[in-house]
C-alpha cells in the first residue's frame, strides 16, 4: 500500500477511488422531488469509503443527489479530484429503488465518456447484481461492475497497478466487464463474513458528505418520519445495523448483495441470509450522529426486530442516550414478528417513535402466497393496537396488485388500513424488481416490462406495474394512486394527526395531496 501511495501521487492521483451517489430527481419522484421526497444518506457509499479508508487508501465522496449539481459540475469536480477510480454507488433511499437510481448513473457515465474523462467508471449495487450481463452489453461506458457488495473486490482491484487492464482484472474475484466482445463475469467473491463485520465493514464516514451550514443538513426524512413538519426533517441520516434478511418474499430484492453465483438473472431469494454488527459497535456510529446534532434518524434494516440478541442490546444503549426524549427513531418490522409488549417498550425509551410495518394485504392467502408460506398468520388489529398501546406510531406499507390480487382483496386491504388508521401510511404497486422472482417471473411469462429505469419506480411518469390474473396495470396503478388520495385526506386520519401534531402537520399533508403524479399508461 505504501507503493502504491507514492505511485499514485507521482501520477498525479489525488485519491484512489471517488465513491459518487447519482442523480435521478424528477426521473423517478416527478414533482415530489422538489420539497417531499426523502434524501437519504448513502450508506453503501460510506460504508465501502470507510472499509476502504481501513485498508489505506485514500477516498471521497460526491454526492449528487445531495448537492443537486448539474451533470457538467459534475465532471468538473470529477476532473479536480482525479481519482484513480470512479464507483458509482447506486442504491436509493430504498434498496428497492437501486434500479430507478440507473437512469442518474448511466447519465452520469456516457456524459464523463463524452467528455473525454479517462478514468476508470465502475458500477456496485442492486441492478447490477441482479442483471450483470444485461448491465454490460447494454451499457458500454461502464468499465467493469462489483457482482455482489464488492468489499473485498474493491480492496483487489486497488491493488492494481492498472485499472484499465483486462488481463490484471481477470484475477480479481466479484467483479464483471466486457471481454472479447462480450460480457464477462469471474468467480464470485465472498461477502463479508459475520464474524468480521466490526472489522472489514468498520462504520460509516459521515465525515465526507457535503453540507450547507452543519453536518447533514442537506439530507432530509421522508414527510411523516419528520413528524409532518419540513423543519424537523433535516438533518438526517439513515444506517444499518444488520444486513440481509432470512426470509424470501417474491416481491423483495433485498438479499440481491448476498449473491454468489453467475447466474444471468439473480433472485434474491436464494442468498436470503444475515449478518450484524455488534451492538457495541453499532452503538458508535449512532453517538457519531447524536453528537453532529442529528436526532431524526432511520435504521435501514429490512428486518430490525428480528434477532433479540442483537437489537435488545442496542436498543438498551439507546435509551441510555435518549433521557430527553430527543430523538426521532424509525424502523423496519414485519407484522408477524411483534408480539412482546415489553419489547415494544423498550423501543420507545430507546427514541424509536415509529415502526415500519409491511402488512403488504389485509388477505391472508395473497400474504401467504407472495411469502412462501412463511408469513405467520396473526391478529393485524391487534398487534396495531399493542404497538399504538406502547405509544410508538406505525407507518403501514401495503401492496396492491399482488400475484394473487384482485378488486375485491385490494378493497379489502383499503378498508384494512382506514380501521387501523395509522399515523402514516404507504401503499406500492406490486413492481417486477430486478433481483425479485417476480421480476424472474415477469421475464419468463412475457409481461411487458417498464421501458426505462426510472419505470420501475412506484412514483415515475413510465411507472408499469405487474398484472395479476385478474386485473390490469392500469388498473391496479389507478387504484393505488386514488387509495393514496383517498387516506389521506381521510378526515379520521387528518384528526389523529392533528392531535398528535398539529394543525401545521395537516396543512402540509392536505398540500402534498394537490400534486398529482402523471403516469404514462394512464393516458396522463
Amino acid at each position: 500500500n505504501i507503493y502504491l501511495y507514492i505511485h499514485n501521487k507521482q501520477r498525479g492521483y489525488v485519491m484512489d477511488v471517488l465513491f459518487i451517489n447519482p442523480g435521478s430527481g424528477k426521473d423517478v419522484y416527478q414533482s415530489l422531488s422538489t420539497d417531499y421526497s426523502g434524501i437519504g444518506t448513502p450508506y453503501w457509499a460510506l460504508l465501502l469509503s470507510q472499509s476502504c479508508r481501513s485498508q489505506g487508501y485514500d477516498v471521497g465522496i460526491l454526492d449528487i443527489l445531495a448537492e443537486r449539481i448539474s451533470i457538467k459540475d459534475s465532471i468538473k469536480r470529477i476532473k479536480d479530484i482525479n481519482p484513480r477510480l470512479i464507483t458509482l454507488c447506486v442504491y436509493g433511499e430504498n434498496v428497492n429503488s437501486g434500479t430507478t437510481q440507473m437512469s442518474g448513473a448511466v447519465r452520469l457515465a456516457k456524459a464523463l465518456k463524452d467528455d473525454g474523462v479517462d478514468i476508470p467508471i465502475s458500477f456496485v449495487g442492486s441492478h447490477v447484481q441482479a442483471l450483470p450481463y444485461k448491465v454490460l452489453d447494454e451499457e458500454r461506458e461502464i468499465d467493469f461492475i462489483f457482482t455482489n457488495e464488492g468489499v473485498y473486490a474493491l480492496w483487489n482491484v486497488l491493488k492494481l497497478d492498472n485499472l484499465s487492464d483486462k488481463k490484471q482484472l481477470g484475477t480479481i474475484k466479484g467483479i464483471g466487464f466486457i471481454k472479447d466482445g462480450k460480457p464477462f463475469l469471474t468467480q464470485p467473491e465472498k461477502i463479508v463474513p459475520k464474524d468480521r463485520m466490526d472489522l472489514d465493514l468498520p462504520g460509516y464516514a459521515w465525515d465526507l458528505l457535503p453540507y450547507k451550514d452543519k453536518p447533514l443538513d442537506l439530507y432530509r426524512s421522508p414527510m411523516w418520519h419528520g413528524e409532518y413538519d419540513h423543519d424537523k426533517r433535516t438533518p438526517y441520516a439513515a444506517l444499518y445495523t444488520s444486513l440481509g434478511c432470512v426470509f424470501q418474499c417474491e416481491f423483495c430484492m433485498i438479499n440481491i448483495l448476498n449473491r454468489d453465483d453467475k447466474d444471468e438473472i439473480g433472485v434474491a431469494g436464494n442468498y436470503n441470509k444475515m449478518r450484524f454488527w455488534s451492538p457495541e459497535f453499532i452503538i458508535g456510529e449512532f453517538d457519531k450522529l447524536i453528537d453532529l446534532g442529528v436526532e431524526t434518524i432511520r435504521i435501514a434494516d429490512e428486518m430490525f426486530l428480528f434477532n433479540k440478541r442483537y437489537y435488545v442490546p442496542l436498543v438498551e444503549l439507546l435509551a441510555e442516550r435518549n433521557k430527553k426524549d430527543n430523538l426521532r427513531i424509525w424502523a423496519y418490522s414485519r407484522i408477524d414478528t411483534i408480539r412482546r409488549p415489553e419489547v415494544l417498550h423498550k423501543l420507545r425509551k430507546a427514541g424509536i417513535k415509529w415502526l415500519c410495518l409491511g402488512i403488504e394485504s389485509a388477505d391472508r392467502n395473497v400474504r401467504l402466497e407472495i411469502s412462501k408460506g412463511k408469513f405467520e398468520d396473526v391478529n393485524i388489529v391487534e398487534v396495531v393496537n399493542q404497538v399504538h398501546e406502547a405509544d410508538i406510531g406505525i407507518i403501514a406499507n401495503y401492496m396492491f396488485g399482488l400475484p394473487t390480487d384482485t378488486m375485491e382483496t385490494m378493497e379489502k386491504t383499503l378498508q384494512l388500513s382506514y380501521d387501523l388508521c395509522t399515523i402514516a401510511w404507504n401503499a406500492y404497486a406490486a413492481m417486477p424488481l430486478p433481483g425479485s422472482q417476480l421480476y424472474k417471473d415477469a421475464v419468463e411469462r412475457g409481461f411487458k416490462l417498464p421501458e426505462d429505469y426510472a419505470g420501475y419506480s412506484f412514483h415515475a411518469y413510465t411507472t408499469q406495474p405487474l398484472p395479476t390474473d385478474e386485473l390490469t396495470p392500469e388498473q391496479i396503478l389507478k387504484f393505488r394512486d386514488e387509495a393514496y388520495h383517498k387516506y389521506h385526506t381521510y378526515p379520521p386520519f387528518l384528526e389523529k394527526v392533528r392531535k398528535t401534531y398539529g394543525e401545521l402537520a395537516v396543512n402540509n399533508i392536505l398540500e402534498n395531496t394537490k400534486i398529482k403524479l402523471k403516469r404514462k399508461i394512464l393516458g396522463d
